[in-house]
């Protein structure tokens, strides 16, 4: 989905994007450039451009964000790059931009892939449970297909520090957090210390990690079902898998599998509660594709609950300041004390 602008959309100043392509790839500079913000994203921008007779992905970072290390570009570029010859579905990466005096951030192009993304009520409903039920599956396929893929085999070996990676996880979005405090967040800091005090070794450590896996960071066709594309790359690194499933279930079963499902702006058109599998059977089907040692996942899903929290929270932050682009942002505030709550009751029985 795109939002039209009466003119280039905030954060794309394309006079200097067309001189910057006109000496870069010419190629995409042919003609005039037109533009629109893609809508649904809650971090990194993303923008529709049409250059001449064709149309391309602009990525880049949010108009005011706080944490580097999730807004980088250039890691979003590479790591498509290297995933181009597998079996992971990823755009075909045009061009990265480290220059931040063309936008005033980083960016980089990539191609625009036919398919679409599945995220709100709206357009889930209109699915057979069959579709939903091969739109669920596939998205565990291309899990364990990522996670299966050997890093150093794509240049990927020095990606990120597989060591210690959960407990720097929990220190990385702990200080995210202290950035985006503005307001009383009641139970948040005992569920940090508790994932602080109770971070497993991860036994499966070194496997590429998508950092933000979920359904609508997919595109995908229904007919035939299909992944065309995995989306939205910008905290992925190298780590233990099972944080990306229990963000994944975080998403689908506390956000998507219960009343906070009916309308929030993250998880509206995922999970149980709109028709789909439950995570159990998205952990199976990811078990029987993947070496993965999936074992039990509450940690994990107290990890994702937080982590969560923390962006909710960081988003809402951005949206006092006036520094969002589209809809949503007004009620994302309201998803931290529920992730908070179901995050200490995870963490709890582990």
């Amino acid at each position: 989905m795109t939002e039209p602008t009466a003119g280039p959309p905030a954060g794309l100043d394309l006079d200097r994007l067309g001189g910057y392509l006109a000496a870069h790839r010419p190629d995409l500079a042919a003609g005039p450039l037109r533009a629109e913000l893609i809508a649904g994203g809650r971090s990194n921008l993303t923008y529709l451009v049409h250059a001449g007779d064709r149309d391309v992905v602009l990525r880049r970072p949010p108009l005011g964000h706080v944490l580097a290390t999730a807004h980088d570009m250039a890691r979003e570029f590479r790591v498509i790059s290297a995933l181009a010859p597998t079996d992971v579905p990823v755009p075909g990466a045009l061009l990265l931009c480290t220059e931040p005096d063309v936008l005033g951030a980083p960016f980089y192009l990539m191609e625009r892939v036919p398919g679409e993304v599945f995220r709100s009520r709206a357009r889930t409903d209109q699915l057979t449970g069959g579709q939903r039920h091969g739109l669920a599956m596939t998205m565990m396929d291309t899990l364990a297909a990522l996670h299966t893929v050997e890093p150093a085999a794509v240049g990927l070996a020095d990606f990120g520090r597989p060591e210690g990676f959960l407990a720097r996880q929990v220190r990385r979005w702990s200080g995210q957090l202290d950035r985006s405090r503005s307001r009383p967040l009641p139970g948040i800091d005992e569920l940090r210390d508790r994932l602080a005090d109770t971070a497993p070794e991860g036994a499966n450590a070194g496997r590429i990690v998508h950092g933000d896996f979920r359904l609508d960071n997919l595109l995908a066709t229904v007919d035939p079902v299909t992944v065309t594309a995995v989306l939205d790359w910008e905290m992925a690194t190298l780590g233990d898998p099972l944080a990306d499933l229990g963000l994944l279930l975080t998403y689908w079963d506390v956000l998507g599998g219960d009343a906070l499902s009916d309308g929030n702006p993250v998880a509206d058109g995922l999970g149980p509660r709109a028709g789909f599998p439950s995570g159990a059977e998205l952990i199976d089907r990811y078990a029987g594709r993947s070496d993965v040692d999936v074992g039990p996942l509450h940690w994990h899903v107290a990890l994702g609950c937080f982590k969560l929290a923390v962006i909710c929270e960081g988003i809402h932050y951005r949206h006092t300041l006036g520094q969002t682009l589209g809809e949503g942002f007004d009620t994302i505030g309201g998803l931290v004390a529920p992730l908070v709550a179901h995050g200490l009751t995870a963490v709890r029985e582990t």
